[in-house]
């Protein structure tokens, strides 16, 4: 089957727009648990994380690196640079390792520990659809790296900044009902940084979409090593 078939195209699609929104939602836990690691005694429930305001500011460093290389994974793979695959399962890996200790950390000392669970979920579910690419039928028809799989994954990229923007823009209602507490929202903040994210996030779909970012995809080898999963 061609790399340019619908069903290579959807395949292509659904890679990236889940990359993309996993490093987006990645990038903003770690931003909103700042709050948390910075002043743990402001909030009635999370009075008991302040002996651990060290492991939660860990947290809040891991969760932000590891959504810059998750957003960095995606425009990898939308350039089809070589051995983007690999660096997005080495981001995927890492922060389903880091999510479920994140989990395991906030659920023994607060009891509860939404809204990390609805990011390690998605990661997880990324990294099985990752996983599943790498099938060697799979990957024959799929591969992010060919020079026809440019377009859709362009696309797809647009696609997917379009929705990250979305959510930052919409985050106080989105994430409210996981962040209210004694009738307060605690995810009304950062509300300038979230609507310049969201903006940049809407623009940059828009120009993948519309061209104006026209990735180049890297040159194909013609050595046997150029057909291994990348």
């Amino acid at each position: 089957m061609s790399t340019n078939s619908p069903l290579a195209k959807t395949l292509r699609f659904v890679g990236i727009i889940l990359m993309g929104l996993t490093g987006g939602f990645t990038l903003l836990g770690g931003i909103g648990t700042t709050c948390v690691a910075l002043a743990p005694t402001r909030y009635e429930s999370m009075k008991t994380l302040a002996p651990f305001q060290w492991l939660y500011i860990l947290f809040v460093l891991t969760g932000i690196a590891l959504g810059v290389l998750g957003i960095r994974a995606t425009i990898m793979i939308i350039k089809g640079a070589d051995k983007s695959y690999r660096y997005a399962l080495f981001v995927l890996v890492s922060g389903t390792v880091m999510g479920f200790i994140h989990m395991v950390a906030s659920r023994a000392l607060r009891g509860k520990s939404m809204p990390v669970d609805a990011v390690v979920y998605t990661t997880i579910l990324t990294l099985v659809i990752f996983l599943f690419f790498r099938i060697p039928s799979i990957w024959q028809i799929m591969d992010f790296t060919k020079g026809d799989a440019a377009k859709s994954n362009r696309s797809a990229g647009g696609v997917a900044a379009i929705l990250l923007g979305l959510f930052a823009l919409t985050i106080q209602h989105t994430m409210g009902a996981t962040h209210t507490w004694n009738g307060i929202n605690y995810a009304d903040a950062f509300n300038v940084m979230m609507t310049l994210v969201g903006m940049v996030c809407l623009l940059s779909g828009a120009a993948l979409l519309s061209g104006i970012f026209d990735f180049k995809p890297a040159p194909e080898s013609d050595s046997p090593a150029a057909a291994e999963p990348r």
